[in-house]
């Protein structure tokens, strides 16, 4: 087992992070074995489609599937807790060269890399230049066009997490992460084959929510990347879902565009306006309205404000279902 064990510093260091780079490893495995991913079946057919053509050997090749370690420069776990997609490529191809030698080694031993990933070693600019341009096409085509949608469910369970993490401490924000973890003795548990313990020594730890990643949990903590934990958030059953109309009666009682904003939070004033073909500042006028009336509250991500049902919305939501 892995033990992240906590000093005294380290719950208050305890923070979230979305990784876009960590949802491309994580698709990968979904495309080489959609059956233990079912929940993505939606997702794995639109790409297969959007990436006919395209050689991802390179790719595959840095992010192995069935390794005992997979390079972590491909992914490196978030300094924000937002970043963007190309502030987080461009640490990828920062990276020097010589902890990419490392990680490949750690990933394949005495054997050494496949062909596709030689170039990293034989001529790291070359190498680099071409696994981060096809890391580029691999996003445009088949994460970005999903992103809000994916990018919601994580700010959710992030939400649902910080939230448990300051009314109930450890036990109640990690109960139920993953069945592998367990809160023990002063220590976060994952369970592994192996036996480590990990000192996080005033560092705190990182939790990475990321959509593609269920059913597996990933457990990090080699220099230099601060320790981390990435795990499938709640909700991402429903991300593939098609959108649900609003029931007629929560329709009735709220005006049928108050209750489909109502029904499709969380999310922000701008990603509901695209979702529902209306300007920002009507949607921010129904917002207010179910703001004031207690079934909304916002909490402010960087630069955007998002918008969660309150214990009243839910109430209400899940009233008009039943009926």
């Amino acid at each position: 087992m892995i033990a992240y064990r906590f000093g005294p510093e380290d719950l208050g260091r305890v923070r979230f992070a979305i990784s876009p780079l960590f949802e491309i490893a994580a698709s990968l495995d979904v495309l080489r074995d959609p059956a233990r991913h079912a929940m993505h079946a939606p997702w794995v057919a639109m790409a297969r489609e959007r990436l006919e053509g395209l050689d991802l050997s390179l790719l595959e090749a840095v992010a192995p599937a069935q390794a005992a370690y997979r390079p972590d420069f491909i992914h490196p776990p978030p300094e924000r807790p937002r970043a963007g997609f190309a502030s987080e490529l461009a640490r990828v191809r920062a990276t020097p060269p010589e902890q990419v030698a490392r990680d490949l080694a750690w990933a394949y031993g005495e054997s050494g890399p496949p062909a596709a990933a030689r170039v990293l070693l034989d001529d790291p600019p070359r190498g680099m230049a071409q696994l981060t341009e096809l890391m580029t096409v691999y996003w445009k085509r088949v994460i970005e066009p999903h992103w809000p949608a994916i990018r919601a469910t994580l700010e959710a369970d992030i939400a649902y997490r910080a939230s448990r993490l300051a009314e109930g401490g450890p036990l109640a924000a990690f109960a139920d992460l993953h069945e592998e973890v367990a809160w023990r003795d002063g220590a976060l548990v994952v369970d592994r084959a192996y036996d480590t313990t990990v000192e996080l020594a005033g560092r705190g730890l990182l939790l990475v929510p990321v959509a593609f990643a269920w059913p597996q949990l990933w457990a990090m903590f080699d220099p230099p990347w601060q320790p981390a934990v990435v795990y499938a958030p709640r909700g991402v059953a429903t991300l593939w879902e098609p959108a649900e109309q609003a029931p007629d009666a929560l329709a009735d009682l709220l005006g049928r565009r108050r209750a489909a904003l109502l029904s499709a939070l969380p999310a922000t004033t701008q990603e509901l306006a695209r979702a529902h073909a209306a300007s920002p500042a009507g949607v921010s006028e129904h917002l207010a309205v179910l703001r004031r009336a207690g079934l909304i509250e916002g909490r402010r991500v960087g630069r955007a404000v998002r918008y969660a049902r309150t214990g009243a919305g839910d109430a209400l939501v899940a009233a008009a279902d039943r009926g």
